[in-house]
């Protein structure tokens, strides 16, 4: 067993449950039932454990982790153990005694995802009728309680056109942060490409506001910006490199360098059930096989960015190529770099319909 440097951050999944539909979901298209996710008691193990393995920064997600009755105790473990709490949320079961337990549980930050910032097109993406209207009244909410708060938009063909009146929610809200992120295309991503997809005239359009409203708030909010991996000339360093930063535990208790690996074959993911996190870090065969460079093809290897991208994106590589080694195509050096041009071409044509994401729905055909 090596020991590896300790993960900055976990992702705890609790579970795939969610009152919204969204067809961009970033978890799997198999979706984990209820009766397979981890108990509170083997949560807490986790918590603990991550504490002790060196991580500084939990996340919990879902799915809608509110979902979770037993949240306010896992949350209360982390404050416990000296761990910084995020709760990442749809925020429309979130009131003001929910809440209450959260914040007397020791949250320190809540992160709010919109779908739009008008309630008509974030309702009609999430399929979920009075939707947005809850997430401002969540917002609300979180600003009188004193917590940080951050506000995630999701961007994509639907609702690009709106960045500004985002940036400008955002600062009604006095956030002292706001993400702008274009939709990644795995999962239900990828299974709604052509309907999310943005034309590249209007990426670039969203782009100049981002960096527009980054000037004009320079010290008063911070802005995230993510743009789609189809327009780029060099890849992101996902999730800061494969299990160099990040550790991700799924409903199920399955282990993961990021939330969409179980997307590749021929992996033997570790559990939590059955092996302890520092033991899954540092000598998990499935955390090794792409951790730092010695995997790397050609022209990663000799790129003089293999430290900074770290080879792009395994899961992209294998969803476009069905091949996890091969370099990632969002790089302009890579030999498939022209699958992603191809694919871009789908944003001038017509969107077809969603697929929603739905517990048990049928994904090989759009659902209305």
């Amino acid at each position: 067993m090596v020991n590896a440097e300790p993960p900055l951050s976990l992702l705890l999944e609790l579970t795939h449950k969610c009152p919204l539909q969204c067809p961009y979901c970033s978890n799997p298209l198999a979706l984990e039932r209820g009766g397979g996710e981890l108990d509170t008691a083997a949560w807490l193990e986790v918590i603990d454990q991550a504490a002790a393995l060196g991580v500084l920064q939990i996340h919990f997600s879902g799915g809608e982790p509110m979902a979770r009755p037993d949240l306010p105790q896992l949350v209360k473990r982390a404050a416990e153990r000296g761990l910084y709490s995020n709760l990442i949320t749809s925020a429309v079961l979130l009131n003001a005694a929910t809440l209450a337990a959260l914040a007397g549980a020791g949250l320190d930050h809540v992160q709010i995802s919109f779908q739009d910032s008008e309630a008509a097109g974030a309702d009609r993406i999430g399929n979920y009728a009075g939707g947005h209207a809850k997430k401002l009244a969540a917002a609300n909410l979180v600003r009188a309680a004193g917590l940080a708060l951050t506000l995630n938009f999701v961007v994509h063909r639907h609702n690009i056109a709106r960045v500004p009146d985002m940036i400008a929610m955002g600062e009604a809200f006095g956030a002292g942060r706001i993400e702008i992120a274009n939709v990644q295309y795995y999962g239900w991503g990828l299974l709604n490409r052509a309907a999310l997809l943005p034309t590249r005239a209007a990426l670039d359009a969203c782009t100049a506001a981002v960096y527009a409203a980054r000037e004009r708030l320079r010290g008063q909010m911070v802005i995230d910006y993510v743009v789609p991996d189809y327009y780029a000339a060099e890849p992101k360093a996902c999730m800061g490199g494969w299990a160099r930063r990040f550790l991700n535990i799924s409903p199920s208790g399955r282990a993961l360098p990021c939330h969409a690996a179980e997307t590749l074959p021929g992996f033997d993911w570790p559990s939590v059930r059955e092996h302890t996190l520092a033991d899954i870090w540092n000598g998990s065969a499935a955390f090794a096989r792409f951790r730092g460079t010695a995997w790397m093809p050609e022209p990663c290897k000799s790129c003089d960015r293999r430290e900074i991208d770290w080879g792009g994106c395994r899961c992209q590589a294998f969803a476009l190529t069905g091949d996890a080694s091969r370099t990632d195509p969002a790089c302009e050096l890579s030999p498939d770099h022209a699958i992603m041009a191809e694919a871009a071409r789908e944003a001038e044509r017509a969107a077809p319909e969603f697929v929603y994401r739905r517990i048990g729905a049928n994904v090989g055909a759009a659902q209305s």
